[in-house]
């Protein structure tokens, strides 16, 4: 299922857009400062990203370039209440794929995301490798030292997502957005129960916490 980053700090539209696209069979998770849009920006577990300019505290302009400088090639699809042609221009110069003007029709809007969905992108390794692991994302097995392990479908999904940033610290917060799809859930330990599982099975000096901020896959 496709995930979709909304970007968004008025509510009002953040809810309109998500139970739309939620309602077209995509899945979303909605933010609204700048850290936490280049936060989950940079997991890479995101098919597009719909990025509102006007956010309370930067320029979308700001949120597009910091994703852009930390390699993040994920479709980037503007929402902004300016029309000016100068804004249109500036955000497609530095990295967006396109752009939607508010007030919208969400019609008009799902049909911006499924086209940039459709778009060519580069084929992705059907094989992640870190540490002496290898996920396959076909037959959603993990080979530890060469030896095969079955994963849950969540076991997997946080398998993933670790694989693909290995080395670098993953909040509680990320590993929930993008497994589970919760926006805030500071009480859950369900993050912690299967880090735990995936310990297990790959070997827990695989996956170090990280006090106070979340874990982190050996390299």
């Amino acid at each position: 299922m496709s995930r979709i980053l909304i970007v968004e700090d008025e509510e009002r539209i953040a809810s309109f857009v998500r139970k739309g696209l939620d309602a077209s069979g995509f899945t979303t998770t909605v933010v609204g400062t700048r850290a936490e849009a280049v936060d989950y920006a940079v997991t890479g577990g995101f098919d597009l990203v719909l990025l509102d300019l006007g956010l309370p505290d930067t320029d979308g302009f700001d949120v597009l370039r910091r994703v852009r400088s930390l390699g993040v090639e994920v479709p980037v699809v503007i929402l902004t209440a300016r029309d000016g042609v100068r804004d249109t221009v500036t955000g497609l110069e530095i990295g967006a794929d396109d752009y939607v003007t508010k007030p919208f029709r969400f019609e008009e809007l799902l049909a911006r995301v499924r086209l940039r969905m459709r778009a060519e992108r580069p084929a992705d390794l059907t094989v992640l490798r870190a540490g002496g692991l290898a996920l396959d994302l076909r037959t959603r097995r993990v080979a530890v030292e060469g030896d095969s392990v079955d994963l849950t479908a969540r076991e997997f999904a946080l398998m993933e997502l670790l694989m693909r940033h290995p080395g670098q610290v993953l909040t509680r917060q990320q590993m929930l957005s993008h497994v589970w799809g919760y926006d805030h859930d500071p009480g859950s330990n369900v993050v912690d129960v299967f880090v735990r599982a995936l310990r297990r099975k790959v070997g827990a000096e695989r996956i170090v916490t990280v006090r106070g901020m979340g874990y982190r896959l050996t390299g």
